[in-house]
């Protein structure tokens, strides 16, 4: 039987990725990012070890000893710890291994962006042994489709939104900035950077406390699927109707709804319009 592993940050995708495998014959080895991991995801697992975020040699090894044929890297690790105290903290305490800092040294010096920097990382873990395969591979079931995905369609207004704003979207997402921005009434409200989607959807909610905007996420149509792939997950929803958000734009079959049911379950039972946008022809 074949044996996939899935290199684990935070949140519960690593976990649904683990039980996806399972449901496609292979048993699962749990690599989870010390530190980030959720703490229930070593249940999903046939074998689990910890691993350091900042030593991913060690990731490899454990993946060849355990006869590993692909692996997954899922889960969210906040860039914004790479600008923060603590990641100083994490350096002195995980040890980054040489691995690190030649991958660090000799190809991020220069231009340290997520997309760049994941990219990188996978095609350098490929030419060391260890091939990472589309993050959504064993996540088909929790993708966003094409069309309305709730019960309730959107709006005039919120459909003139999605419109006005997947143009701009698209050129942000071409440009490795962010994967998400926040529209009303066909002005932009905010655009998501470094931050992330949560504390964007929070500023979205503060600086248009009348509500009724629409969210829009997607990935740029050559973004690498081997990493960093944007999830909505039950905890984005609720921020959103908290912050005043009426319409969710996805890309169909870019974004992970993390426990689709589940999250469909909330969006209508918050009164969200959910949209899956086809790919641009």
């Amino acid at each position: 039987m074949a044996t996939t592993a899935i290199i684990a940050g935070q949140g519960q995708l690593p976990a649904l990725c683990a039980a996806g495998a399972r449901a496609a014959g292979h048993q699962v080895l749990g690599l989870g990012l010390r530190g980030f991991y959720d703490p229930a995801f070593p249940e999903s697992c046939d074998e689990f070890r910890k691993v350091g975020f900042l030593r991913p040699g060690g990731w490899i090894r454990a993946a060849r000893r355990s006869g590993c044929e692909d692996a997954v890297l899922i889960g969210r690790v906040d860039k914004g710890v790479m600008h923060s105290r603590r990641f100083k903290l994490m350096i002195l305490r995980e040890l980054p291994d040489l691995y690190s800092l030649d991958l660090w040294y000799r190809k991020l010096r220069f231009d340290r962006r997520s997309a760049n920097l994941l990219r990188t990382l996978a095609d350098d873990l490929a030419e060391r042994g260890l091939a990472l395969v589309d993050s959504t591979t064993y996540l088909s079931d929790h993708l966003a489709t094409e069309g309305v995905i709730t019960e309730r369609p959107p709006t005039a207004s919120e459909q003139g939104d999605l419109e006005f704003g997947w143009r701009l979207l698209s050129r942000v997402s071409e440009l490795d900035i962010g994967q998400s921005l926040a529209v009303r009434q066909r002005d932009v409200i905010c655009v998501e950077a470094v931050e992330g989607t949560d504390r964007m959807i929070s500023r979205a909610g503060e600086l248009c406390p009348r509500g009724g905007w629409t969210l829009l996420k997607t990935t740029a149509p050559d973004h690498d699927m081997r990493t960093d792939v944007p999830t909505v997950g039950i905890r984005t929803v609720e921020n959103a109707a908290a912050a005043g958000c009426t319409c969710i734009a996805l890309g169909a079959g870019r974004v992970i709804l993390a426990d689709r049911p589940a999250v469909v379950a909330a969006a209508n039972r918050l009164g969200i319009t959910m949209v899956g946008v086809p790919p641009a022809d």
